[in-house]
């Protein structure tokens, strides 16, 4: 357990999570004995309280959702750490990084540490994986011919795939995609940011496909 997974008081005064546990220590292995003994400040739901880090995972493997999200990575760009937090929220089954391995895991507020995350050196391997995994490329892009993602349907198993700031999509990319959706826009700005483009598309998955019974 890391100092940067205990959260203390937040900028306005309050306390995030619960303290130490209060009575006989359960004996159930999923429960952390220095969460027990100090209290769990982490951002996790409530039923994960004091559980570790590992036994979140598991459960979690057991619930996840058949849809990926992949970002390029090919200018260092900073809102990897946004779609990260935001594909644990709804509970994707992987992250993908293509080109540069490194990001900035600050925006991430340390959900990487629940999500599983995978790498790719160029936009072919992960094409190449999506093929092996019977998973559609569904690129996110704002270009001509795309389907507005407000009327499309999306394939349940597939990898939402997003461009970095700036440049968006690379032409392999787009070329290797099965279907590209858009996202509506009503004012100046050509683009919007790829993390907020990234969390749209990914709760236009989830409003097809999750059974939102089971949110928490």
């Amino acid at each position: 357990m890391a100092d940067d997974d205990l959260r203390g008081p937040t900028d306005w005064g309050t306390t995030v999570g619960v303290g130490p546990w209060e009575g006989p220590w359960p004996e159930d292995p999923r429960y952390d004995p220095a969460l027990l003994a100090h209290g769990d400040r982490r951002n996790v739901v409530d039923r994960y309280r004091y559980w570790t880090v590992e036994a979140i995972v598991g459960d979690l493997d057991r619930r996840r959702h058949p849809f990926h999200v992949a970002i390029e990575n090919f200018g260092h760009d900073l809102n990897i750490g946004t779609v990260v937090r935001t594909a644990n929220a709804f509970l994707a089954a992987e992250v993908h990084v293509v080109g540069r391995r490194r990001w900035n895991r600050r925006g991430a507020m340390v959900t990487d540490r629940y999500q599983h995350l995978r790498h790719h050196g160029h936009v072919a391997d992960l094409l190449t994986f999506a093929r092996e995994q019977g998973l559609a490329v569904v690129a996110v892009d704002n270009g001509p011919g795309a389907e507005p993602i407000e009327t499309a349907v999306l394939p349940e198993r597939c990898v939402l795939l997003f461009g970095q700031e700036g440049p968006g999509l690379t032409p392999e990319a787009r070329d290797g995609a099965a279907h590209t959706v858009s996202i509506a826009q009503f004012g100046s700005t050509r683009s919007i940011n790829a993390g907020v483009a990234a969390g749209i598309a990914m709760h236009a998955w989830v409003r097809q496909h999750a059974d939102l019974g089971s949110a928490g």
